[in-house]
This record gives structure tokens, C-alpha cells and sequence, in this order.
């Protein structure tokens, strides 16, 4: 027994009489879009309204009561922990800076080559050759966003002031609720 799909999509579109029956369709699928940008943009919303709470309205609260951390009467626990945020705003400088300071293990520096169809071969000669196959390699430096959340609350702990001109960091606080 052979199927022919194309015979039956071409039924089930005569089977669609009614240009009435698509039109609701159509609008159907407009109104749900409609729904879910909405949600999304209600979402949105709630999560700005719940950060400037973790971030700023509890911490700041808490601090002036000297509480660090509490412990709720059904169980659940709410704390206070710091947060660290970095970016790098000026790679030879920053680079430059982890390298003098230490931290120079966390710069990765990958090279990528990409071959065409039917170079295999080739690909396995330049592992080995690199450049010798008049390839130019693609080289990618970076420190994974992470490892550099890290650096930046290492230095924060011990008073190592990270140069603003070539890193953009931020040191928050955060509540964090253990439900139980």
C-alpha cells in the first residue's frame, strides 16, 4: 500500500469549503500572539518588580536590622548574599591587567579552522601543520563570563581593586528564600 501525500494535502484542501473557516483560523492565531506578548510583557514586569525586591528592598532592610539571615516560621530561610556581575570593556587591557596580577590561566585562546566539503584530509594535515596549508586560522581570546564572576569576587574579598577602564563589575546583594 503506497500513500500519496500530496493527493491527500491537495483533499484536505478542498475540503475546506468555507473561506469563513480560515479567516477564524487566521484570527485565532493573531489573538494568540497577541495572549502570549502580553504575558511575556506581564513577566517582564514581574521580574524587574522582584529584582529591585531581592536586590535592594530586603538587603536594605535587613542591614538595618543587623540580620544576615532569618529563619521563618514554617521553615523556610531567607538570607542575604552578595552577587558579582562582570564584563570586560577593553580586552588588551584587561588581559594585560589578569595577566600581571595572576590570573592570566583564566584567558582561553582557541583557534578554529573551517575546511570546505570534502577536506578531511586536509583538515587532519593542518592539525598537525597548522598554518602550513595556507589556511588563515580563526583565533578567539576570551575569559568565560563565569570564571570572571569569580576573579571579580575573589578581588572584592581580599581589597584588589579591579581597573574600571577595562572592566565593567558589580558587587550586589541578592535574597535568596529556601523554601522547605
Amino acid at each position: 500500500m503506497t500513500i500519496n501525500f500530496r493527493d491527500d494535502k491537495q483533499d484536505a484542501i478542498k475540503a475546506v469549503t468555507d473561506p469563513q473557516d480560515l479567516a477564524s483560523k487566521v484570527q485565532e492565531l493573531k489573538d494568540l500572539e497577541d495572549e502570549i506578548a502580553n504575558a511575556e510583557a506581564s513577566v517582564k514586569k514581574l521580574k524587574e518588580k522582584a529584582k529591585v525586591v531581592s536586590q535592594f528592598e530586603i538587603p536594605q532592610m535587613m542591614e538595618q536590622m543587623n540580620i544576615k539571615k532569618l529563619k521563618l516560621k514554617d521553615g523556610e530561610t531567607v538570607e542575604v548574599s552578595n552577587f558579582y556581575s562582570a564584563s570586560i570593556t577593553d580586552e588588551a587591557a584587561a588581559f594585560n591587567w589578569l595577566r600581571e596580577n595572576g590570573r592570566g590561566d583564566i584567558i582561553k585562546n582557541e583557534i578554529t579552522v573551517t575546511f570546505g566539503r570534502g577536506e578531511d584530509n586536509k583538515a587532519s594535515d593542518y592539525a598537525t601543520l597548522a598554518k602550513g596549508q595556507g589556511y588563515e586560522p580563526i583565533q578567539k581570546v576570551g575569559v568565560h563570563p563565569q570564571t570572571l564572576k569569580g576573579v571579580v569576587r575573589e578581588c572584592h574579598e581580599t581589597g584588589l581593586e579591579m581597573p574600571s577602564d577595562c572592566f565593567k563589575t558589580y558587587v550586589g546583594n541578592r535574597t535568596n528564600i529556601k523554601r522547605s
